[in-house]
């Protein structure tokens, strides 16, 4: 609080140096306080900066730029929530180590195809000073740290909010997926009779039944159809979702390549849709289920790595010698819960045991034995079992709506918090003597 008296009565001073030599001050440019946020002030220098490089961005984007004043309160405002961000981060012990920050432009440099010294260079070519741009990254790091802790530990999605998402919107990657159609239509003349509905319901399923019983569909259509694409094989083309029409949307969108549907009743006839090919999207997500087992030792005051290590090697020769796998499971491990099945895991998918586990897991033939292993819960003998690939697409689904579901929360959350943090703040504007 005292500082803040400081900052106050010093930003009082240069305001009246400003008006009893404004004149003469416009000649040489003193710089200026132009807002006191907490402990800390924001200068003119350091406004002109910024609202200059984002004036460069929108230039270089063909973006209409509003009158200075507006974009000036603007940009303060920015540096104000930023500040405010900062000083939390600091207050909170958040901090960048170097070695992690020297990664992070390391990162950014290969995602533009460059090593650091040829990224250095090319900021340099386009202007940019390489330490303001490093300071810039830790900046990022260190408010999306703040933020994640802040704010992301509070973020919950619910199976009924997936399932609410699923039902609604659909498969999350619908709109990528392209779908060439082919369609045949069986007409209805306006005023048909219940005669000919039928006899037109019935042709339709004939034809459906032929489709899907190999006859090819191009030939197919060009005899039988009566839709405007006839001559062309029934070839509507390549569409996204949202140009498939509508009557077909609910259909299409759960069909796979090759496929043939029922008949489609609309007031034109019967229309019979086949999913000539598809590409985009998602697809299928299969992933390698692993059955494995495992006897677990952990070490403590009476055992040390080496015992654990020794003890597990020996068990491993017992069970090369012809002794059962889960009789010793059950005799000797520490992980009770699976001792009581053999040392039995289970069927396993990606990313559901900790790291060096898995990637030992992973280096392992069916039947086969590992060396003792490492990690956080003590040392492991790991025996894999048997291994299948499993379609994982309706998981996938939805692991990307809760993905979904949850960046939309995070942005109303963070909306909310970071008004807040400005509201309970302590800040002076005075961009109004400028």
């Amino acid at each position: 609080m005292h500082n803040r008296k400081i900052i106050h009565l010093l930003f009082n001073c240069l305001t009246v140096l400003a008006l009893l030599y404004g004149s003469a001050l416009q000649a040489e440019y003193l710089d200026r306080i132009v807002a006191v946020v907490e402990d800390d002030v924001i200068l003119d220098s350091e406004l002109r900066e910024e609202t200059a490089a984002i004036v460069a961005k929108m230039q270089a984007s063909n973006m209409m730029i509003p009158p200075d004043f507006v974009l000036r309160k603007q940009v303060l405002e920015r540096m104000i929530i930023d500040k405010l961000q900062r000083q939390l981060a600091e207050r909170s012990g958040i901090k960048i180590g170097e070695e992690a920050l020297n990664a992070a432009v390391a990162d950014i440099a290969r995602q533009n195809g460059m090593d650091v010294q040829q990224f250095r260079e090319q900021l340099q070519l386009q202007g940019i000073d390489y330490q303001k741009f490093v300071e810039t990254v830790r900046n990022e790091i260190i408010i999306n740290q703040l933020r994640s802790r802040e704010i992301g530990g509070r973020i919950k999605v619910t199976d009924r909010e997936v399932e609410h998402y699923l039902e609604t919107r659909g498969d999350p990657g619908i709109e990528k997926v392209q779908y060439h159609l082919g369609h045949i239509l069986v007409a209805i003349p306006e005023g048909a009779s219940a005669g000919s509905i039928q006899k037109a319901r019935q042709k339709a399923e004939r034809i459906v039944e032929e489709l899907r019983a190999g006859k090819d569909f191009k030939e197919t259509a060009l005899r039988e159809s009566d839709g405007a694409q006839a001559l062309k094989g029934g070839d509507l083309g390549w569409r996204y979702i949202g140009q498939v029409p509508t009557i077909f949307v609910d259909v299409v969108k759960d069909m796979d390549a090759g496929q043939v549907s029922e008949p489609i009743r609309s007031p034109s006839g019967f229309h019979i849709i086949k999913i000539l090919d598809k590409k985009g999207g998602l697809g299928k997500h299969v992933v390698t289920q692993t059955k494995v087992r495992h006897i677990l030792i952990k070490t403590n005051e009476l055992v040390d790595d080496k015992e654990a290590k020794k003890r597990l090697l020996r068990l491993r020769k017992r069970i090369e010698g012809g002794e059962k796998f889960e009789t010793l499971a059950r005799s000797n491990s520490d992980d009770k819960g699976s001792a009581l099945k053999g040392g039995d895991l289970g069927w396993v998918g990606p990313g559901a045991l900790v790291p060096p586990f898995e990637a030992a897991m992973n280096e392992l033939a069916a039947g086969e034995i590992s060396q003792p292993v490492q990690t956080q819960f003590g040392w492991h003998l790991i025996q894999v079992q048997d291994r299948k690939q499993q379609d994982n697409s309706e998981q996938s689904k939805k692991d990307l709506a809760r993905e979904e579901i949850r960046k939309r929360k995070i942005e109303e959350e963070t909306e909310l918090w970071l008004r807040r943090l400005r509201d309970e703040a302590y800040v002076e504007i005075r961009l109004d003597v400028l």
